[in-house]
């Protein structure tokens, strides 16, 4: 029922906003309201706040059926999981209370901040620093490209509140986007995701509540990384969507195109081709959905069969994306087919959420 849901959805209200999202790269305010009608902003939080408890194979369905269409789009699905899923793990309940019931009833939207100028994927080298003063804590610093970042009214944010302590003197806190101190700083001009709003969040002096405080100190690289347990399937079925879409583009012109006297599918150049996109979807789709049933079961081998989702289904996304162009010959080099922005969109999968080289050093390591 889910999975048909959201393909009406992308087929009716996404697909034909696609390009022009694409083009101007304004984020679809439009669309996100879809999705919270719809509830595919609010996977993550408990039933009694209309969510589905975190469910990670449905918020996957979604994703993956939302991407065949737009990639932005379905980012913003991704986006407001990882804003989200920091609370879940670490908040009080009143937090929780205040968080989940804006997001279910006014459809406010989340984001994840972790990445600083000078620290991607070394994460413990954040320089944010959050002190206590009384009943609140001070954070000052510099986030950058944050998903949401220019929209979202929730930020969960990393900060060291022991420098000294490396991974261990990281904290997560809730802030508000209307804290004093808080501002939206630099919009990324993207290759690709041009409709999924990605910025700087800078933090001055912003005062914020003791009680915002996720975990506990020093709890913050474990909830950073849980989040991207979490994530990383999500964002595999990110990338095994936008495939699924190229691949069905290449497919149907490769069935009308005739060359040499038959259609071009029957030609073993381009038929292998096919075959061979074909596959790398099937065996994306076997690692996403592992990955998301061991998530949902609690399954401690998570970590590394999350890692090989992630990283197989972007490589075999950017794979099959440049192959359906060439399927398309001179056609899939012009904006009137999408494959363009398709590759564009792809692209990022193999870098956000820990780059598909981080994820070879987490599978080394288990190895």
């Amino acid at each position: 029922m889910l999975r048909d849901s959201a393909r009406l959805i992308a087929r009716d209200k996404v697909a034909p906003r696609a390009r022009e999202v694409d083009a101007s790269g304004e984020f679809p305010s439009d669309i996100a309201r879809v999705f919270s009608s719809a509830g595919f902003l609010s996977f993550v939080l408990p039933e009694k706040f209309g969510g589905a408890d975190g469910d990670n194979v449905s918020i996957c369905l979604c994703v993956e059926e939302l991407a065949r269409v737009c990639g932005s789009s379905a980012l913003m699905v991704v986006g407001q999981a990882v804003g989200l899923y920091p609370v879940v793990l670490g908040g009080s309940d009143e937090v929780k209370s205040l968080c989940f019931r804006r997001v279910s009833e006014e459809g406010a939207l989340a984001a994840f901040c972790l990445t600083e100028p000078e620290a991607g994927s070394d994460a413990a080298s954040i320089s944010t620093a959050a002190r206590a003063d009384g009943d609140h804590y001070i954070l000052n610093g510099t986030k950058c490209f944050v998903t949401n970042g220019g929209v979202a009214g929730f930020y969960s944010v990393m900060a060291k509140t022991d420098p000294s302590a490396g991974s261990r003197g990281m904290s997560t806190f809730l802030v508000e986007r209307d804290t004093p101190g808080v501002s939206v700083g630099k919009a990324e001009d993207k290759l690709g995701m041009r409709g999924s709003s990605t910025t700087e969040l800078i933090l001055e002096d912003a005062r914020v509540p003791r009680g915002n405080l996720l975990g506990g100190e020093g709890q913050g690289f474990s909830i950073a990384m849980k989040t991207l347990d979490m994530s990383r399937p999500v964002v595999g079925a990110l990338a095994l969507g936008i495939a699924e879409g190229a691949f069905e583009v290449a497919r149907d012109y490769a069935k009308e195109r005739v060359q040499f006297g038959r259609p071009i599918i029957q030609h073993e150049a381009v038929g292998f081709m096919l075959a061979d996109m074909a596959t790398l979807i099937e065996a994306s789709r076997g690692l996403v959905y592992r990955a998301a049933d061991m998530f949902d079961s609690g399954d401690p081998g998570l970590s590394v069969i999350a890692s090989m989702a992630k990283s197989f289904s972007s490589d075999a996304a950017m794979k099959v994306t440049g192959d359906a162009i060439q399927v398309l010959g001179g056609y899939g080099y012009t904006n009137e087919y999408p494959l363009g922005r398709m590759l564009r969109d792809a692209k990022v999968t193999q870098i956000f959420e820990g780059t598909n080289q981080i994820q070879r050093l987490v599978i080394a390591r288990h190895l």
